[in-house]
């Protein structure tokens, strides 16, 4: 530090003057005449000083010994002696520089991030995440991109649909009707397109923009107005968002197009009312539509199953009455047979079974005699009536005794004549009258 202090004291007198003792002369207090050093001298002497520090001569009019004649006085250019590890301290300085400039060279990479690496400014390689190294500035460089991230834009309008951008959003459709659409975009680069986001584009950003209103007024001019008002919004997203890719392929920008999303699409507001009475009326139609189809569902349903109801039912009656005329044929055919086989006592028995089913359910009850003409009627349910009516509430054994005995009696004469009507019967089961036959044939012929 005193060697550094000799070269460098400003306050040595002779500091720019060059008065040949190197400063080893004390202060004294400057002449009248004295004035400022010259600024060549300054530099000069400044020049001498540090070359005297690496053993050099001193040059002329600024040199330690002989002041202004050149160097030739005094003791004949002494050199100022060096410290002693001043080559090895310079030489773990430099080492020591030299270190940390190639420490300089590492870096970290994100995750989501890529570094591309460029050799005197022209590309060189591309770097994943990670800690990475280079060689360090100025010979290579790194710029660090991030291709996770999702970038997002809107066109037609900034922040919300109220704050439009008109010269963005008015375009031109097939039928030469203007609509109002406000669509966003997004994207993100690829993993291996940083190095065209960053070389092959100069505003990268400003094309995606640029592309996508142009590939949007392209899709439009080829609609009609209908279809992209109410129907066609998600067809004409998809064609955007592929058009848009397409271009920006050729352009080699390194972006990939993640979603076109359209998010209003309206006429002008100079006709905006009109229109909002011709989509009111689209809209009835289309619920006198639905209505139409809603109630054609119900009630077709309905129609259908009640015809195929009625088919079941009439196949069912159908089945039925071929199968009773089909077994009533069948019992008929065999009671034929049997009828053949022995006529007499089968008419009979058709007699005696008629006779029974008109009978069975009448109050009154007729009693034929063989021998007398006349017939003898015996009113039982009368007779049953009275003697209910003149039985005392208690029950009186002789009303009772009564009923029992006029029942008996009934019973009695009953059984006598049907017993006699029986035998009657067999006598002239061959001789009975027409009225059997067709009272038999009538009740098995329905």
């Amino acid at each position: 530090m005193r060697f550094m202090s000799k070269i460098f004291n400003l306050n040595d007198p002779g500091w720019g003057r060059g008065n040949g003792n190197g400063g080893s002369e004390p202060p004294r207090r400057p002449d009248k005449n004295d004035g400022p050093p010259d600024l060549e001298e300054v530099w000069r002497d400044f020049n001498n000083r540090l070359g005297a520090l690496f053993g050099r001569k001193p040059r002329r009019g600024g040199n330690f010994n002989g002041g202004g004649n050149g160097g030739s006085g005094g003791n004949g250019g002494t050199r100022i002696p060096l410290p002693k590890n001043t080559p090895r301290a310079i030489a773990i300085a430099i080492i020591i520089l030299l270190g940390l400039w190639l420490v300089s060279g590492f870096f970290i990479v994100q995750e989501g991030q890529v570094a591309v690496i460029t050799k005197f400014g022209k590309y060189k390689t591309t770097y994943g995440p990670g800690l990475q190294w280079r060689l360090p500035y100025p010979i290579e460089n790194q710029q660090l991109v991030n291709i996770s991230q999702l970038r997002t834009f809107e066109v037609g309008f900034r922040g919300t649909a109220r704050n439009k951008i008109l010269p963005e959003s008015l375009m031109l459709t097939n039928d030469e009707n203007i609509v109002d659409v406000q669509f966003v975009v997004q994207y993100r680069l690829r993993a291996d397109g940083a190095p065209d986001y960053l070389f092959k584009t100069s505003h990268p950003d400003e094309s995606v923009r640029q592309v996508a209103e142009t590939a949007m007024r392209e899709i439009v001019g080829k609609k009609p107005m209908d279809f992209i008002l109410y129907s066609g919004r998600t067809q004409v997203a998809a064609e955007v968002q592929k058009l848009t890719q397409s271009i920006l392929d050729r352009y080699q920008t390194g972006i990939q197009i993640s979603t076109v999303a359209i998010q209003n699409v309206q006429p002008p507001e100079q006709v905006q009312a009109a229109f909002d009475d011709a989509v009111k009326a689209g809209q009835d139609r289309e619920r006198q539509i639905n209505e139409g189809n809603a109630y054609a569902n119900k009630v077709l349903p309905e129609a259908q199953g009640q015809a195929a109801r009625m088919v079941q039912q009439a196949e069912g009656y159908r089945a039925k009455v071929i199968g009773d005329a089909q077994g009533d044929t069948a019992r008929f055919l065999s009671i034929e047979n049997e009828y053949a086989k022995n006529p007499g006592i089968l008419r009979e028995r058709f007699y005696l079974a008629t006779m029974k089913e008109i009978l069975e359910n009448a109050s009154k009850v007729m009693v034929d005699t063989p021998s007398g003409g006349n017939v003898l009627y015996l009113p039982l349910d009368k007779i049953i009536q009275q003697a209910a009516q003149s039985a005392p509430p208690s029950g009186s054994t002789g009303a009772a005794a009564a009923a029992a005995a006029a029942t008996a009696a009934t019973a009695t004469s009953q059984s006598n004549s049907r017993s006699s009507s029986n035998s009657a019967a067999r006598h002239k089961a061959t001789d009975l009258p027409s009225l059997q036959d067709s009272l038999s044939i009538n009740r098995y012929s329905r």
